[in-house]
């Protein structure tokens, strides 16, 4: 039994009671997961399982068996090399005291994989036709994850700056 963690082979906790954001932050010292609320309510501990969203703090790690999971720090670049995301967030203004930006960037990126696949959310206005990714739009894609200092305006900014600059 194991878990792939930023491409690496780590063997599944004996102990069943173990969440995955605990496996990460505890066991495997990777802190860029913060643990927020601990109850899935701030979006703080988003990672990718499988390249979808999740809180890993409402996940058992035992259920990540088999899975691929991505955290932050399989992400993050070096400082002369961040990903495209963490660049718009910084020039955009989209973190302040960035105890939620893991967060956000891994929701985001999650995001951005739901809208290729046409996934509708509350605010899709047309079901039948591939969502188009407005301020609305994206908002409410990105509303279960919170920021405390309110760079909201600049998380959505730097969203829609890279999807402008993926899509050219």
């Amino acid at each position: 039994m194991a878990i792939w963690v930023n491409g690496s082979e780590v063997p599944v906790p004996d102990d069943a009671r173990v969440s995955l954001l605990d496996l990460l932050r505890e066991h495997l010292h990777l802190t860029g997961t913060k643990k927020g609320c601990d109850q899935g309510a701030c979006g703080a501990c988003t990672v990718l399982l499988d390249d979808n969203r999740i809180l890993s703090c409402l996940m058992l790690a035992a259920q990540a068996d088999g899975r691929k999971v991505l955290t932050i720090e399989g992400i993050t670049g070096d400082a002369g090399n961040l990903h495209r995301l963490q660049q718009a967030f910084v020039e955009h203004d989209g973190l302040q005291c960035g105890y939620c930006t893991p967060g956000q960037i891994c929701s985001a990126i999650g995001m951005v994989d739901e809208l290729r696949r046409g996934d509708p959310s509350y605010v899709t206005l047309d079901v039948t036709a591939p969502p188009v990714p407005t301020r609305a739009e994206i908002r409410e894609r990105m509303s279960g994850n919170l920021c405390r200092c309110g760079a909201h305006n600049g998380i959505v900014e730097a969203i829609e700056d890279m999807l402008a600059e993926t899509a050219a």
